[in-house]
């Protein structure tokens, strides 16, 4: 295969494991970053690709997997900073604990990842990052810190992708909604008795193609379920004179 590298991370099921399907099915080459060996190399033997164990929150398990995709396949073209948690708690429950395990892999993981695959990306003067935020994140959530840290990726996405013009890496975020993943199963029959409805974690997945492929930077997209992939406009904030 030839076709473009790209590493996603949280990619042993969901929407990473659906992102990894369509990619493999069309020649890319793929490197699934999780911490779930059984269902991380089952993926990755489905697409022919490899797997790496790894947890997002730990700085050195994303800059191994970066440098596990480089030595593997001499480059990194994609990434998809997908891997997150449901809130561990919220503020009647508060501890700092449950609060930190929520943002070590939500935020802190994205940071890490977006630090290690830097340096690669920099040297071959291009490629292209999503970041999975969440439909959470431009609205709320009663999912507290879920949401709170999906808001923060999508202030990210908008701050630091100037920054890596230049570079000829592009960053954006993708929104999705509600998406039938593994971690909304327990909640499926509740939401659709409500009238919601879930997207397919197929549908995500092509809207990861997209805008992974597109020409934009500093750019948050939304996808839900029977919708388009879509580009939310950056608000318009003037800013006070003296």
């Amino acid at each position: 295969m030839t076709g473009p590298v790209t590493l996603i991370t949280g990619g042993a099921s969901g929407i990473g494991a659906a992102t990894a399907r369509r990619f493999g099915r069309r020649g890319g080459r793929v490197v699934i970053a999780d911490r779930d060996p059984a269902a991380g190399e089952a993926v990755a033997a489905e697409v022919g690709g490899l797997f790496v164990r790894a947890d997002v929150g730990v700085p050195a398990d994303n800059t191994r997997a970066v440098d596990a995709t480089v030595e593997a396949f001499g480059r990194l073209d994609n990434v998809v900073l997908n891997a997150g948690v449901p809130g561990r708690c919220g503020l009647a429950d508060f501890t700092v604990e449950r609060y930190r395990d929520t943002l070590r892999t939500n935020l802190d993981g994205v940071v890490y990842g977006l630090h290690a695959c830097l340096a690669p990306l920099r040297r071959q003067r291009h490629g292209s990052i999503v970041v999975m935020a969440s439909i959470a994140g431009l609205s709320g959530s009663p999912d507290l810190f879920y949401a709170t840290s999906k808001h923060a990726l999508v202030g990210l996405a908008r701050s630091a992708a100037p920054a890596l013009a230049a570079a000829g890496i592009r960053l954006n975020a993708l929104c999705p909604g509600l998406a039938d993943t593994p971690a909304l199963a327990p909640y499926r029959r509740v939401l659709r008795e409500r009238g919601l409805r879930l997207a397919d974690p197929g549908a995500v997945a092509a809207a990861v193609e997209t805008v992974l492929a597109g020409p934009g930077t500093g750019q948050v997209w939304t996808v839900q379920a029977g919708q388009p992939a879509t580009v939310v406009p950056a608000p318009e904030v003037a800013l006070a004179a003296e």
